[in-house]
């Protein structure tokens, strides 16, 4: 067989699990979490038709070019985060960049520290060089946030300190409240502004055991997302000064950001601070209680290693290691489901080396059904779905 009809087979195998997956999900009567993304076109618009109502006047006229409805989200998640103004964008990608250029501007230094893991390295092919003008370089690769010792005596001057919180490659990890307070204040002492990557802010406060607007008033600027936590169908928000956020808006419409109609949007961005943000603290609280589950859980079915990372999730969302090809894991897990109506890890898993697979847990409202025994219960099911492979090393 040639390499690339080896390839195509690979991919078509590939295409394969991923159609069953997706059908294994759709079937599934017992899943952790249902994210929003994954439903039917008819179930979203079901859903906002019935939750809109209870956020907004849906008698009012609709936007145009970001006004109205997307004013009033604007104002809300100003009042949330504590902020002076802020700003909805398409993407969280075009509400970073723009972000961290202004910043560029007033400070004179294009130069934007960040983690090795940060988003703009791993998963927006080089924007921030490539479109921003801007030069990032990684104070560590480590896998948790940069310490105040690394911000302080790092080699060279920066415009711009970059956190990202959780910082979600790393396992969706936090740093202390202590250590997040120290990292701030190296910056400052640097003479940097510092910017938080807060797509997942929302769910924060459990971890750090302080409201939104302490957290976010921490930084300069910060981003969030509507979809990521908040189950809504797209877009974020830059909050900060307002002469910031109106430098921004500026740039908004320079990248393209100026839409014409955004309502469907803002609507499930709204209806998602209603329904999802009051119930984040008890999703982190019980994906603790899955964690440590599913720890026990493959404990009792005899896996030689597993590790749950972070032991204590400091989110509602974690890592899972285990000792097999990331293909068997994958068969196992979709069998589950497709026998038993049960899908105990519904993210694709991935080869984290030699024998060695890694998947992504997040635990929202289906998950709350679970207790701790029904998760082992489901892992000793998902292990005896295994393929007889030696696992890898211990």
């Amino acid at each position: 067989m040639t390499d690339t009809a080896e390839e195509s087979g690979q991919q078509s195998a590939q295409e394969r699990l991923r159609e069953r997956r997706t059908a294994a999900y759709q079937g599934a009567e017992r899943v952790l979490a249902r994210a929003g993304f994954r439903s039917t076109l008819r179930e979203r618009l079901a859903l906002l038709q019935d939750a809109a109502p209870q956020v907004y006047d849906l008698d009012e006229p609709g936007d145009m070019y970001g006004n109205r409805i997307v004013e009033a989200l604007e104002e809300r998640v100003a009042a949330l985060l504590g902020t002076e103004a802020a700003a909805f964008f398409p993407t969280g990608t075009m509400a970073q960049q723009i972000a961290l250029r202004c910043w560029a501007g007033r400070t004179g230094n294009r130069t934007v520290a960040l983690h090795a893991l940060a988003h703009p390295e791993v998963h927006e092919r080089g924007a921030l060089s490539e479109v921003g003008g801007l030069r990032p370089v990684r104070v560590t690769s480590e896998p948790r946030l940069p310490t105040a010792e690394e911000v302080l005596d790092f080699e060279e001057p920066f415009g711009a300190l970059m956190l990202e919180l959780p910082l979600r490659d790393a396992g969706f990890v936090l740093p202390s409240w202590e250590e997040l307070t120290g990292v701030v204040e190296a910056a400052r002492e640097r003479d940097a502004v510092v910017h938080f990557d807060g797509a997942r802010l929302w769910e924060t406060t459990v971890h750090f055991g302080r409201p939104l607007d302490e957290i976010a008033g921490l930084a300069d600027s910060v981003y969030v997302s509507f979809y990521k936590s908040l189950d809504g169908f797209g877009g974020a928000a830059l909050a900060g000064p307002r002469t910031l956020v109106e430098e921004a808006k500026t740039w908004r419409h320079r990248y393209g950001g100026a839409i014409f109609q955004q309502f469907p949007t803002v609507l499930s961005a709204l209806v998602g601070l209603e329904r999802e943000l009051p119930r984040l603290p008890e999703y982190v609280s019980h994906a603790r209680v899955v964690a440590a589950a599913l720890r026990e859980g493959f404990a009792e079915a005899g896996v030689p290693w597993a590790r749950v990372h972070p032991e204590e999730p400091h989110t509602h969302q974690f890592q899972v290691w285990l000792p097999y090809d990331a293909d068997v894991l994958a068969e196992a897990a979709v069998r589950q489901a497709e026998e038993t109506k049960t899908l105990l890890f519904g993210v694709p898993w991935a080869r984290c080396g030699p024998g060695m697979g890694v998947t992504e847990v997040t635990v929202q409202a289906d998950g709350l059904e679970w207790t701790a025994d029904d998760v082992k219960a489901a892992v000793a099911d998902f292990v005896s779905r295994l393929a007889d492979d030696n696992p890898a090393a211990d």
